[in-house]
């Protein structure tokens, strides 16, 4: 079985160029006119003048198929135009109870949980250092996180639903301290201390030590 897709905005660009062809179809019949119909007789004899009458007649009917062939161009892409407008009024129709249907949908749990329940979350605004909106509970992506202002830290990305992805974190501002990570010290033959989110500092292997006793974050350790 096949399938038709059909753009109203590749219709009407489809009509602008037919009817520029159009255009140029009116010109070159036109400009062929009077050389094709008005042939003289090449002399005063019979002869002559029946080739002269057998071109014209022939000019003649050229110049009518010419015509017919302009006014069903014409009459084309009148059609074109027509049906461009027609697709472009359905597709306003039909996403008016779509939304209006979507809305029903979203509007409670978004007031519920903060969240949607399917649509992709909002891009966090540039310069602002806003997070980006989380996508619905069953699928949408995360929206992207704003970037930071000067000496400003860039918005964290969106979660994403069931079926999605996560939005990615704005830019950090000129200045700003480096965005939230787990960073790794590795100790050759010893331990491998991990940090966990929630310090932007890099420190030494004696401050990881002291960072551990406090509730900013937790300890890992594993073999190196």
């Amino acid at each position: 079985m096949s399938f038709v897709t059909a753009s109203s905005e590749l219709m009407v660009s489809a009509a602008t160029d037919l009817a520029s062809i159009s255009s140029s179809i009116a010109q070159a019949n036109t400009a062929a006119a009077v050389p094709t119909a008005g042939v003289l007789a090449a002399g005063a004899d019979e002869v002559s003048a029946a080739v002269a009458a057998w071109f014209g007649a022939h000019a003649q009917a050229c110049q009518a198929l010419s015509t017919q062939a302009a006014t069903f161009h014409q009459q084309f892409v009148q059609l074109m135009s027509a049906g461009a407008a027609q697709y472009a009024a359905a597709e306003a129709v039909n996403a008016t109870p779509l939304q209006q249907v979507a809305a029903l949908i979203n509007d409670p749990v978004l007031a519920l949980t903060g969240r949607p329940l399917f649509g992709d979350g909002a891009n966090g605004a540039a310069g602002t250092g806003a997070a980006g909106g989380n996508g619905g509970w069953l699928f949408g992506n995360g929206g992207n996180g704003g970037s930071g202002a000067l000496g400003q830290a860039g918005g964290n990305g969106g979660s994403a639903g069931f079926l999605g992805h996560g939005g990615q974190g704005g830019a950090g501002g000129v200045g700003a301290t480096e965005a939230p990570t787990k960073p790794v010290l590795r100790v050759p033959g010893a331990a491998t201390v991990v940090r966990a989110a929630g310090s932007t500092a890099t420190a030494a292997a004696a401050e990881w030590a002291a960072w551990a006793a406090t509730p900013r974050g937790t300890l890992l350790v594993a073999v190196a």
